[in-house]
């Protein structure tokens, strides 16, 4: 396949359906907000050609927009500062475009560099876009298929506050009123910033010189790997996400530590989504940048998968008890402290941070021509990060790794790797079989 050329239709910003009230202008971040760097998180949905996805296609997709973001107020204002957004109605950005290519061309072989080809970043952003909460790009084929990318700002929206905004914008484009869910958005009351607080950017690896590559694990694999991991222990039985991220963990570190000669301790960092672990719970529907990571340090050369599962686990249950209940109120900023006080000394040591997307609804997000074949992100702007999606049909994980070059040039070639996933198989293709399991 030749070159894939790109050719904008249009730029412009899509407002509210109805105008904020003026009581609700400022939005104060809680304190999550303050603690992050005005990063985006990037997703695309990508759509095979039907017969409903051609007329009204782009009109659909524009007014559905503008009335969710009535409702999701503060994606359509402009960040203002490190806690607070100015709820101005300016709008979301969006942009149109067009591809030289079939959809089928992507998505036989994805690749990480190409796929930021249908974001709406940089330089394809124009000064309108500054500031932006969301920034949306769609890219028609030239078959007919869609991609839909979407820049979210992370200071405010992590995955889960992402998913309750799709099911309400395809209730809109739908026109399914029973399902949108009233977003509750978790502000400065909930958790206040700190005045003078610097934004810490220790731990965030850039992406010069690092590389990214999708591995597959299909379900049979994955079966396999649980059994392995969970060993002799019957209580230790690992989750789907829990046997395959410690299974790339293990062969990443033994890349790294045949690329550097040395042994140094591992420092692996856990996202956890901190909704179920607050007292009382938060509802799904919370919007908020509401997730932590939590460290474990890997010191053994040669730990075994159902000592490392164990570790993981352990040190998972350990956070959850003691710390995740404390995020709330004047208390978080003490646990957040004493937390990053803890990682300035961990830091020192090569890190390696993993992000589950799985479980999250994000396949059935249908505007209304049918669900997306193929859900994923470039993954890719951070060093050091594995990026954990469900395949569609949900059986598979896919594994996006960001490493240094050299590193992924050993890991690549991993034969134990190799034999437990297929590196970078069309998503066209993919083998949705059931195998029985003791827990997902």
């Amino acid at each position: 396949m030749g070159a894939i050329q790109t050719l904008i239709l249009s730029r412009s910003t899509i407002k509210p359906s109805s105008p904020t009230p003026l009581h609700l202008r400022t939005f104060k971040l809680p304190f999550f907000g303050q603690l992050l760097p005005p990063f985006y998180s990037e997703i695309i949905f990508f759509y095979t050609p039907t017969t409903k996805n051609s007329a009204g296609m782009s009109d659909t997709i524009k007014d559905s927009l503008s009335k969710t973001l009535t409702i999701f107020y503060p994606l359509a204002g402009r960040l203002k500062d490190a806690c607070s957004i100015d709820c101005n109605d300016e709008g979301a950005y969006f942009l149109e475009a067009r591809v030289n290519c079939q959809i089928s061309d992507v998505l036989r072989e994805p690749d990480a560099k190409l796929l930021g080809g249908f974001l709406p970043v940089e330089p394809r952003t124009s000064e309108i876009s500054a500031g932006c909460m969301l920034l949306v790009q769609q890219t028609i084929f030239d078959c007919g298929g869609i991609a839909i990318g979407m820049c979210f700002q992370h200071k405010m929206f992590d995955l889960s506050s992402m998913c309750c905004f799709f099911q309400n914008w395809t209730a809109m484009a739908t026109g399914n009123s029973d399902a949108v869910v009233c977003p509750k958005f978790i502000d400065a009351s909930f958790m206040p910033p700190r005045e003078g607080f610097i934004t810490p950017t220790t731990g965030y690896a850039t992406t010069e010189n690092y590389t990214t590559r999708r591995f597959v694990f299909e379900a049979s694999k994955i079966a396999v790997l649980k059994e392995k991991t969970a060993g002799e222990n019957e209580q230790n039985y690992p989750t789907r996400v829990q046997a395959v991220s410690a299974f790339i963990l293990k062969r990443t570190i033994a890349a790294a530590r045949l690329k550097s000669g040395s042994e140094t301790p591992t420092v692996y960092l856990q996202t956890v989504d901190l909704r179920r672990w607050v007292d009382p719970p938060l509802l799904k529907n919370s919007i908020a940048h509401f997730v932590w990571t939590h460290p474990v340090i890997i010191e053994e050369s040669d730990i075994e998968l159902p000592d490392f599962v164990s570790k993981i686990k352990e040190r998972f249950t350990e956070f959850c008890t003691k710390k995740a209940n404390r995020f709330k109120g004047d208390e978080a900023f003490q646990v957040i402290r004493e937390s990053l006080e803890e990682y300035s000394e961990l830091f020192k040591s090569p890190t390696i941070s993993c992000t589950s997307w799985c479980k999250f609804p994000l396949y059935e997000t249908d505007f209304g021509w049918g669900k997306p074949t193929w859900v994923s992100s470039p993954g890719n702007q951070f060093g050091n990060l594995i990026l954990l999606v469900d395949t569609k049909c949900g059986t598979g994980i896919e594994a996006w790794v960001t490493l240094d070059e050299e590193v992924m040039a050993i890991l690549e070639h991993d034969e134990e790797l190799l034999e437990a996933a297929s590196f970078n198989p069309s998503p066209l293709e993919e083998q949705c079989l059931i195998f029985p399991s003791k827990t997902a």
